[in-house]
């Protein structure tokens, strides 16, 4: 198992992405350790990892709040000890022009999409470098690389994530701290299905964009999981500062 006797700490487990990379690590051997910001949603996600025979614990975390994010660490760390910190938690916000976009909208995504990452590595690196190992992997998105229209706020977002993952990487890999991100395209999840159901014709939208897919689909959370469990076991114990794109061929029409 490639996460055997590993401590995983995920962030927006709940649901989409961030559960299925929760159940993938808790199938690897890993005691998973699942936040959420929705309490019904994460504890789901335990469940059906137990009922797996695996293991996890629940948390509820607002990843914005910078002083709970490092409780939460530091509880894990003095119990568990930790290996792996997954920023996952992320939002996005409804279409619109950048001078359309109100300030709530601006702060509420900045928010959780950077301060959140921000914040979790912040709690959890002076760990990781104490110990001399460990790694973190944030999820970034396709957006990371490309500016999406009507996406202005997100884009900013996730271009911010890939480029302060490179300079985690670069400063913590002495001490034997890996740093990555993936980067998936549009994934079969409430919060990418949300981007076409703002359309006016939802159906036209997303076949539109299925056209530019080589595979002529979107990812599912499990194949996105698949790489983040890469990034994080020690096959991948050569890689950091990379930006991993999970994208069906999208980045090469």
């Amino acid at each position: 198992m490639r996460l055997q006797n590993k401590t995983v700490f995920i962030t927006g487990a709940g649901q989409g992405i961030g559960e299925a990379t929760a159940k993938r690590c808790a199938e690897e051997g890993a005691f998973v350790v699942c936040t959420d910001v929705n309490e019904e949603t994460g504890s789901e996600t335990v469940a059906d990892i137990e009922d797996a025979g695996g293991e996890a614990e629940f948390f509820e975390l607002d990843v914005t709040d910078a002083d709970a994010f490092t409780n939460t660490v530091d509880a894990v760390v003095s119990e568990r000890g930790l290996d792996v910190l997954v920023n996952n938690a992320g939002v996005g916000h409804p279409p619109a022009y950048a001078e359309d976009v109100d300030d709530s909208v601006f702060e509420g995504v900045f928010d959780v999409n950077v301060r959140g990452v921000w914040n979790g590595c912040q709690a959890a690196l002076p760990h990781l470098k104490e110990q001399g190992s460990g790694n973190v992997v944030n999820v970034g998105s396709l957006a990371s690389f490309y500016g999406l229209p009507m996406q202005s706020v997100y884009s900013l977002t996730k271009g911010a994530v890939l480029n302060f993952t490179r300079a985690v990487a670069a400063e913590a890999g002495r001490d034997g701290v890996r740093a990555n991100a993936v980067l998936p395209a549009f994934t079969n999840t409430e919060l990418g299905n949300q981007f076409f159901e703002t359309r006016s014709d939802p159906e036209k939208a997303k076949e539109l964009m299925l056209k530019r897919y080589p595979l002529g689909r979107l990812a599912e959370p499990e194949e996105v999981a698949d790489a983040i469990l890469f990034l994080a076991s020690d096959e991948a114990s050569f890689v950091t500062g990379h930006g991993l794109v999970v994208d069906g061929g999208f980045s090469v029409q």
